[in-house]
């Protein structure tokens, strides 16, 4: 799996080096310095291969290197990369027409780009509260970001703690629980907010039933239902949007992460015109937000993803590993959930930080999301050998991760 060389590390620990004394800490220690990838591959500065099963955290939908997206890039950096938004741009244009389509988006349906996930669940917020109410609903479990507001709507204590008092109004409740969430929504209710996959939560689906269910309440209660599809989304399940496996069309849609390829987009989709007016001019705003460049990319990926058939490859590589996980018979190993390429093997124990710990060492990079739960989210172009590899490797990586931790 590995390719060593004889200074193995030296340049490692030199930049980490580096990085302690110019980052802020607030990601830690780094685990690798990364210099350059192809396809699903990544190499560190130290000339060490690693096959890249986490993805850029769902990001890097066409892997490293893809020509399309280079050529793509650099057409537009030669051409225009920054406008003011004064002005657009025919990149600009265009991709907000392809994600309409692929959205399946009715007329009177429209597009804010920004720059990332959490600036989309930011442009949500300001749209709910738009329709004149104050409460928003989301769900124990919840990621939708960690920008003040986007904050209020994540879950986690450890994430919210230090900087409460959050954005009032907002109300957590049990995740995939019909009955509670018909208790909670109500006339002050101004958006119901939930991920069709709960990513940083464990990569836990939503039911069908579920989301239909949401759909339904909010309808009937005149509030709004925004479906965070920023991990999600764009082919991640193996449709464009994972609701639509659902048959569930929201009243709004935060997109992100793969749209880009890696370079950084976000957007919140708007369904029809009522919803669309609820924003109207001057009243939000961005200054980087679906610059040439970004949405250059943007199209690229989509056209990438239709060109080369991976939709149906996502789906038949997620069906693959699913089938291999559960052939592997192991009792460590509990099952695994998920849909298409956003996968999370689960454990009998708590061993999912040392396994991947172990799998570094061996050259694959995966994602401890949760204690017993390895996250999976690589690229589209991902082979289904390259799947087995970590399949193969991971009896022994449970093996050496459940002797450390007797």
């Amino acid at each position: 799996m590995r390719e060593p060389t004889p200074t193995a590390g030296k340049q490692t620990d030199a930049w980490l080096g580096r990085y302690d004394r110019a980052l802020l800490g607030v990601f830690g220690r780094p685990q690798l310095v990364l210099e350059h990838g192809e396809g699903a591959w990544v190499w560190d500065v130290d000339g060490r291969r690693y096959l890249d099963l986490v993805g850029g955290l769902a990001v890097t939908v066409l892997g490293h290197n893809h020509p399309a997206l280079v050529a793509a890039v650099s057409k537009q950096a030669g051409q225009l990369v920054h406008v003011s938004n004064f002005y657009t741009s025919v990149p600009q244009v265009e991709l907000a027409e392809r994600l309409l389509e692929v959205a399946g988006a009715p007329a009177g349906s429209a597009v804010f780009f920004c720059n990332s996930g959490t600036e989309a669940m930011e442009a949500a917020v300001k749209l709910a509260r738009r329709t004149g109410r104050m409460g928003i609903i989301a769900a124990e479990g919840a990621f939708h970001g960690r920008s003040t507001g986007a904050l209020a709507l994540t879950h986690k204590p450890a994430y919210r703690e230090p900087f409460e008092p959050l954005l009032p109004g907002v109300v957590h409740v049990p995740w995939g629980d019909v009955a509670a969430l018909e208790s909670s929504v109500g006339p002050d209710t101004s958006a119901v907010v939930l991920e069709p996959i709960q990513g940083e939560g464990g990569v836990v689906p939503a039911t069908a039933e579920y989301l239909r269910a949401a759909r339904a309440l909010t309808a009937e209660a005149g509030a709004l239902l925004v479906l965070d599809e920023i991990q999600t989304g764009v082919g991640r399940t193996g449709s464009w949007f994972a609701c639509q496996q659902a048959g569930v069309v929201p009243d709004a849609m935060t997109v992100a992460k793969g749209l880009g390829g890696g370079v950084p987009i976000g957007a919140l989709v708007t369904f029809g015109p009522e919803v669309t007016a609820l924003l109207a001019a001057g009243q939000h705003g961005t200054t980087f937000g679906g610059n040439p460049l970004s949405c250059a990319a943007g199209l690229a990926v989509l056209d990438t993803i239709v060109a080369e058939g991976l939709l149906d490859h996502v789906r038949a590589a997620g069906e693959h590993l699913e089938r291999r996980v559960l052939g592997l018979g192991d009792p460590r190993v509990t099952g695994i959930r998920g849909a298409g390429l956003l996968r999370a093997v689960t454990l009998a124990g708590e061993w999912a930080p040392s396994v991947a710990a172990h799998a570094r060492d061996a050259g694959i990079l995966v994602n401890p999301v949760a204690p017993d739960a390895i996250r999976l989210a690589p690229p589209f172009v991902v082979t289904t050998d390259q799947l087995d590899l970590f399949v193969d490797a991971l009896p022994g990586l449970l093996d050496a991760a459940t002797e450390e931790n007797r």
